[in-house]
This record gives C-alpha cells, sequence and structure tokens, in this order.
C-alpha cells in the first residue's frame, strides 16, 4: 500500500509539475489565463455581493434564534455565516471551472495536447463527433455543479452545529469540492484514452484518492482566491493531464474502445473498496 503522505505530496507535486510545464510557454500560459480571467470578474462580483450580506442571510436563515441569548444567537449564526461563505465558494469554485473550461475549450485542449506531447505516447482521442462531444461535456457539467449543490446544501446545514459546524463544514467544502473539481480537470486526458463516463473517472481517481486529494485540495483552495485563480487555472489543466498519467499507467484505449457515457448522476466523492485498474 502507498504512503498516503507520499501520495497526497505526489499530488502536490502534480500541480507544481503543470506550473514548471506552462511557465516555459509563457504564451499559451496566458491564453489560458484569459478566459479564467472573465470568469473570475464575474465571480468576484457575486462574492462581494455575498460577503456584503452575510450577516442579513444568517439572520434570515435563523429567525428562531432571535428571542435566543445574545451569546448563542451569535455562536449559531456565526456558524450559519461560516457554513454559508463555505458552501457557495465550493459551489462557486465548481461552477467556476465548469464555466472557463467551457469559454476556454479550444485554449485548454492545446495545453492537454501540450502535456501529451511533451511526455510521450499520446493517445489518439476517441471517434466521437464535436457535437456528441459537446452535449456530453454539457450533460456533464451540468451533474458536476448539480453534485456539488447538494454538498453545498449539506454544508449549510452541518453549519447550525456550534462550534463543530464552523470546523467540519469548510473541511467537507474541501475535500468535496476539490474532488469534484478534479473530475473536471482530467475530463480531458481520459476523453483522449475513450473513457468519456463520469463513472470511470470516478472510478480510477477512487485508486488513489491521496494524491488526486493532493492535486485537488491545493488548487480549489487556490482556484477559490480571486485573481489568483487566473494564474493558477491554466497549471491546472495541464496537472489534470499529468494526474491522469499518474492514475492511468497503462497504453491508452484506441477509439475503438470508447465506452459511452451512461449520463448517470456523478459520485458524491471517493467510494472505498474500488478496485486498482
Amino acid at each position: 500500500m502507498a504512503n498516503p503522505v507520499r501520495e497526497f505530496l505526489g499530488g502536490v507535486g502534480t500541480l507544481l509539475r503543470g506550473f514548471a510545464l506552462l511557465l516555459r510557454r509563457p504564451r499559451l500560459f496566458l491564453l489560458g489565463a484569459l478566459p479564467a480571467l472573465i470568469t473570475s470578474l464575474m465571480f468576484l462580483v457575486i462574492l462581494v455581493i455575498l460577503v456584503v450580506n452575510l450577516t442579513d442571510l444568517a439572520g434570515w436563515a435563523t429567525p428562531f434564534a432571535e428571542g435566543w441569548d445574545p451569546v448563542w444567537r451569535g455562536l449559531v449564526r456565526g456558524a450559519v455565516s461560516v457554513a454559508l461563505l463555505a458552501g457557495t465558494v465550493l459551489l462557486m469554485v465548481v461552477a467556476f471551472t465548469t464555466v472557463t473550461l467551457t469559454l476556454g475549450s479550444p485554449i485548454y485542449d492545446k495545453i492537454t495536447d501540450l502535456v501529451e506531447e511533451e511526455l510521450g505516447d499520446a493517445p489518439e482521442g476517441p471517434d466521437e463527433s464535436l457535437m456528441a462531444s459537446f452535449l456530453r461535456s454539457v450533460r456533464q457539467s451540468l451533474a458536476i455543479v448539480a453534485a456539488s449543490l447538494l454538498v453545498t446544501v449539506a454544508v449549510f446545514a452541518i453549519g447550525f452545529v456550534p462550534l463543530a459546524g464552523q470546523v467540519i463544514g469548510p473541511v467537507l467544502a474541501a475535500l468535496m469540492g476539490g474532488w469534484l473539481l478534479a473530475i473536471e480537470l482530467v475530463a480531458g486526458a481520459f476523453d483522449r484514452r475513450g473513457m468519456l463516463s463520469l463513472r470511470e473517472r470516478h472510478r480510477h481517481m477512487g485508486t488513489r484518492r491521496m494524491r488526486v486529494l493532493g492535486f485537488a485540495v491545493p488548487t480549489y483552495f487556490l482556484l477559490a482566491i480571486p485573481f489568483v485563480a487566473v494564474a493558477v487555472f491554466p497549471a491546472a489543466t495541464a496537472g489534470g493531464a499529468i494526474l491522469t498519467r499518474d492514475l492511468l499507467p497503462t497504453s491508452p484505449r484506441g477509439p475503438q474502445d470508447a465506452a459511452p457515457d451512461p449520463g448517470g448522476t456523478v459520485p458524491g466523492g471517493p467510494a472505498p473498496g474500488d478496485p486498482r485498474p
């Protein structure tokens, strides 16, 4: 069994390798940052509006605490505020990734191609029409955003628990949000290997959870910081392609082996007991 700490640090190293690879190609790095900049500006406005109204929203969500002792009322509403902010950031980071990948699809495809060519043995990709690929990507992205919304609701509910909720909520948001984020970021490299379904991504990610989380959790936190995300996103895209090679060390599958997308709901996070491929 692999050392969990070494695996986690290896995942962090995957993101750093993505940075190193793209910094040697500044033009592609800047092109990859452009869609992220546009999306960051939109989401920054939403985040500012949320923070300005956070106290009022916490009060609206806890009308039952109005007549409580001020100390207990403050604890409950403080916990709800933290959970509301953590859940919203989770949803925004996943949605940010989805929107940015859609806006800059040709650029991020080029980044993935670069990683494949740099590391060798590049797969040819599945024999799928452009329209079919687009519709599948939209369907899968909506499923991932829906899953992030469910996690957001869970984080918000946990926020009603004073003290414990202020710790558990953000931790859950980071772990689950990072996992969903990784499912999005490895999509391009998995697609090139004929693995077109969310289930396949989730299954192979489950074989090396700590490595995936080592890549995904730092990426999640960095993407949650406005404008830092602009520089991180191109490197995270490259890192997703590198991570795929760690998860799938065997020869890429050809187009004839492409698996159809079942269109099912994206799993909410790592599941124990997945066999190694």
